[in-house]
Order: C-alpha cells, then sequence, then structure tokens
C-alpha cells in the first residue's frame, strides 16, 4: 500500500506520497535528531516538523529506534563518495578523501555525537550501521585498492579487512576527534607515511 500524507496544513497545502513523502519525513526525522539528540527525539515532534501525523509515521516506522536508524542510515548514504579514477593509487585515495573531508566528515561526527542513546538503547554498534550500508558488496576502498593491484601498483598478496580499511578508519578518527575538516597536510601524512608503504609490505610488492 502507498503511504500517503493523510494530515495536510496549511505549510502542506497537498498530499504527499510514496517517496516524496517519506523522503519529507526522514528530512524532518534528521533534523529532529539534530536539534534534540537521540534522548530528547520524539515522534510527534518528528510529525510537527513534517506537517503530519503520527499515524502517518508509524505506518512506516513502528518504534522510535526504527526512525532514527532509517533517517541516519538516508544521511550518511547521502554523504558516501564516489569512486575516483585518477590513473594512481594515491591520486585514487587523495581524490577520495578530498571528497570525503566535503561531505562525510560533518554527517559521520554528527551521527556518532547524536546516536549515543540509540546505540545503547538497541545494545548495536557504528560498526552495525555500518555493515547495514555497505551489504556484501565491494567497498569504495576494494574498488581503488583491486584496481591497483591490477595495475601492478601493488603485490598479489591478499590484503585483510583491517588493513584495506587503516586509511579511511584514521581519517574518520581525525574528524571525529576535531569535528572539523582534516587538513591536505595530515591526510597526505596518514597516506604517504602509513597507509600507501603498509599496503605495499602486506601485498609482497618487490622492494627497490
Amino acid at each position: 500500500m502507498d503511504l500517503e500524507d493523510e494530515s495536510p496544513t496549511p505549510d502542506v497545502p497537498r498530499r504527499r506520497r510514496g517517496a516524496e513523502l517519506e523522503d519529507a519525513l526522514l528530512d524532518a526525522a534528521w533534523d529532529e535528531l539534530v536539534d534534540r539528540g537521540y534522548g530528547g527525539f520524539t515522534i510527534d515532534g518528528v510529525a510537527r516538523r513534517a506537517g503530519t501525523s503520527r499515524p502517518v509515521l508509524y505506518r512506516r516506522w513502528a518504534t522510535k529506534p526504527e526512525l532514527v536508524r532509517a533517517a541516519a542510515e538516508r544521511a550518511l548514504r547521502r554523504g558516501r563518495a564516489t569512486i575516483p579514477d585518477t590513473g594512481t593509487l594515491r591520486g585514487d585515495f587523495l581524490a577520495l578523501l578530498e571528497q570525503s573531508n566535503v561531505r562525510m566528515t560533518g554527517t559521520s561526527a554528527l551521527v556518532a555525537y547524536y546516536l549515543g542513546g540509540y546505540f545503547q538503547e538497541t545494545g548495536t554498534s557504528p560498526a552495525d550501521l555500518r555493515a547495514s550500508l555497505l551489504g556484501d558488496g565491494s567497498t569504495t576502498v576494494d574498488v581503488v585498492v583491486d584496481r591497483a593491484v591490477a595495475r601492478g601498483e601493488l603485490g598479489p598478496e591478499p590484503l585483510s579487512p583491517r588493513v584495506r580499511s587503516l586509511l579511511v578508519d584514521l581519517f574518520r578518527h581525525e574528524g571525529l576527534m576535531t569535528l572539523a575538516p582534516v587538513p591536505v597536510s595530515v591526510r597526505e601524512e596518514m597516506l604517504d607515511d602509513i597507509y600507501l608503504p603498509l599496503l605495499r609490505l602486506r601485498s609482497g610488492l618487490p622492494q627497490g
């Protein structure tokens, strides 16, 4: 059954349906989360922001945690970077970090900060939220690394998921600790002094 907004208000003069309505509800839920945090987040508050009624929300998300998770997943999905293709491993990761610096740092920090109560209430973690977004497919990092192996920039030895994700983990930690964009010099240090040497060593790339 198509979800329909049954409670138009003066601010919402026409009925909204389907994806249009869902986008409006999730936008309102995200705004409620940012403004009030998980502890102050209410279904009534979301309904007021969206100009709709509680039944419209409950028809799609049965509980507060379900709605919060959906809003957070949507915000994170919007912030995901596209896959760069500069022709070199270093160039790809520099481009990826630049995208992430612009699009993801603020969103990731907000999600981590405001969802503390959600993780405690549901017994889940940020890793669980990330896994639900990524699913079983290849990550952006996997694509970039695998292309570098095919080009001969890295050796053929398998790289563990933890090694592959180290640069992103370092970048995310820096952003969460400072709640600010990561400077170019720091990004280059992470890449050139830590990540690329590790990838070359662990992949069995001949040295010298």
